[in-house]
């Protein structure tokens, strides 16, 4: 079978929730025994999202190869449970760069650049990179942004054209867009997605399916009237109702008949009956959750939850299969530098303190790491949390008084270093006195593998002396240090397999207590929660049980 090609646009307004049906859609083909892949079209000028705010731009999302990539991706990676790579995520900073390097080494033998043909050539080389590597039967693309913005012209120009190079028995465009109901009227209203249409339509492209979100049920006769004037077939007006978690998105839309109509317009053959009994106990396991437990998320950006989505979506994965109510509170890292740790922490069951760079909140971090430790709260530290949960313990327990990070930029005994640039450098700046550039800074991103200590914690949790983690930081922990503070009760119970590195730390006089430098959310699944998740919940039960007895 030929590789087919799906596109997913968005009208009306942003956040629609583009990258969920994209990732449900995903989901729904797989079940039918096809190979899937996702990618996303970001129309920003940033080459990735790494150096974008989180406050602004939620998470980055982090791959097995260490691309630094959009949010949507972990979608699809959670919804499909098929491991990305840096094509899942292309950007107009990556087009345009890619573009003008190669004008500059005269690629183009002298030619006027464009966007027509070069730009719009250069975004389908991306499109077909993927079906030429992993040879899947289905790509699914989704193109950022709402259409009718002028910076995704582009993108929709590629895809009109790429209908014509490989047939269009193998391209479907889905549309998802907004049917609003007015409250006051009491009524739907399907004009904006006939104007969305419209737009697409001006552009040469004819949505063959219609995801129509609503806050209501589409009576017949509006899906009727939908299907009428925006030229498709009524059982290709597809419902998507607001549901209580996107993981019964698959679920309703396997109802409502997306993923037979997608078959059958593409020519489909299903290999075999799709099985969602695991997202049909997802949501029943959801729905029969009563045990409370109060988690405390101490961040730095925690004014938008996106940027901590995968850890929110990680806790929520073990919360379902274990039946707990995670009651999630939203703790500035700078409140509790303002308040101190008992006035925000005193309430909850266990603490959690995940990534981020820069100095801003650390203190509070540290503050927290500590209250959790004496309280003897279950405490998770994830990257930049598990640096500062050591520098707290170098602090207190080791007698360290000046202990920090050098990114903490202040005079300091250095706990985490910048590793191959000297003590002296560790401020970002060569030998020869000039700034270093985020790019010159080194970094570990994408998969490494770390050993654990036999009898550890983390040995119990992973059933595993050997495990494959993801990870997204600059700052390694300075091994000088690391007599001393095992010396005062830390123990490190995950190194990197040459014993360079240190990748976990716990206590071992603690009920629960772990650190570690890597980031466990993003290979967590709905279907598959991660056993760090999962064990520190429990730790969480087990404190809010004994604290009631």
């Amino acid at each position: 079978m030929s590789t087919k090609y799906i596109f997913v646009t968005g009208g009306v307004v942003s956040g629609i929730g583009k990258g969920i049906t994209a990732a449900s859609l995903g989901c729904l083909l797989k079940a039918r025994g096809l190979e899937v892949r996702n990618q996303k079209f970001d129309p920003y000028i940033n080459v990735d999202p790494g150096m974008m705010s989180p406050i602004q731009h939620g998470e980055v999302f982090i791959t097995d190869d260490g691309a630094e990539t959009d949010l949507d991706i972990g979608h699809y990676e959670r919804f499909t449970d098929v491991s990305l790579d840096v094509e899942s995520d292309i950007t107009s900073g990556m087009v345009y760069r890619d573009v003008i390097n190669r004008e500059r080494e005269g690629g183009y033998m002298g030619t006027t650049v464009q966007v027509v043909p070069h730009i719009i050539n250069e975004i389908k080389s991306h499109v077909f990179c993927g079906a030429k590597k992993d040879k899947p039967d289905v790509v699914i693309i989704e193109i950022g942004g709402t259409v009718g913005d002028m910076e995704s012209l582009p993108y929709l120009e590629a895809i009109r054209q790429i209908t014509y190079q490989v047939g269009h028995e193998n391209v479907l465009f889905l549309h998802v867009t907004l049917v609003p109901y007015l409250k006051m009227a009491g009524e739907v209203k399907t004009k904006p997605t006939q104007h969305s249409v419209q737009k697409l339509l001006s552009l040469g492209i004819q949505p063959d399916i219609l995801v129509c979100r609503s806050e209501v049920p589409l009576e017949k006769s509006v899906r009727e009237k939908i299907a009428l004037y925006c030229n498709i077939d009524l059982d290709c007006v597809i419902p998507n109702l607001d549901v209580d978690t996107v993981y019964a998105l698959p679920v309703m839309l396997e109802e409502e008949g997306l993923a037979n109509v997608i078959c059958r317009k593409l020519g489909i053959a299903q290999f075999v009956e799709p099985d969602l009994r695991a997202w049909y106990q997802i949501i029943e396991r959801n729905r029969a959750a009563h045990q409370p437990v109060d988690v405390a998320l101490v961040g730095k950006y925690v004014s938008l939850h996106d940027a901590y989505l995968s850890v929110v979506e990680s806790l929520t994965h073990a919360s379902i299969e274990m039946g707990l109510d995670v009651n999630l509170r939203w703790v500035s890292a700078e409140d509790i530098e303002k308040d101190g740790a008992a006035a925000h922490l005193d309430e909850v069951d266990a603490v959690l303190v995940p990534g981020g760079f820069g100095p801003r909140g650390m203190s509070g971090m540290i503050e927290a790491a500590d209250y959790a430790r004496t309280a003897e709260k279950p405490f998770f530290g994830i990257g930049l949390g598990m640096q500062m949960a050591v520098v707290a313990f170098a602090r207190k327990a080791a007698g360290i008084e000046s202990a920090h990070s050098t990114e903490s930029e202040i005079s300091c005994q250095p706990i985490f270093i910048l590793p191959d640039l000297s003590i002296a450098d560790q401020n970002g700046v060569s030998e020869e006195g000039i700034q270093l550039t985020p790019e010159e800074k080194p970094m570990r991103r994408g998969v490494c593998d770390c050993s654990i200590k036999p009898g550890s914690r983390l040995q119990t949790v992973y059933r595993q002396d050997l495990i494959s983690e993801r990870h997204h930081h600059r700052w390694e922990f300075n091994m000088s240090w690391k007599d001393e503070l095992q010396e005062a009760g830390l123990v490190f119970s995950g190194l990197s397999p040459d014993g360079k590195k240190v990748e976990a730390i716990e206590l071992a006089d603690h009920p629960w207590y772990i650190g570690v430098i890597y980031h466990p959310e993003f290979k967590s699944r709905p279907i598959r929660p991660h056993p760090l998740f999962r064990d520190y919940l429990k730790a969480a039960l087990r404190f809010r049980k004994a604290k009631k007895n």
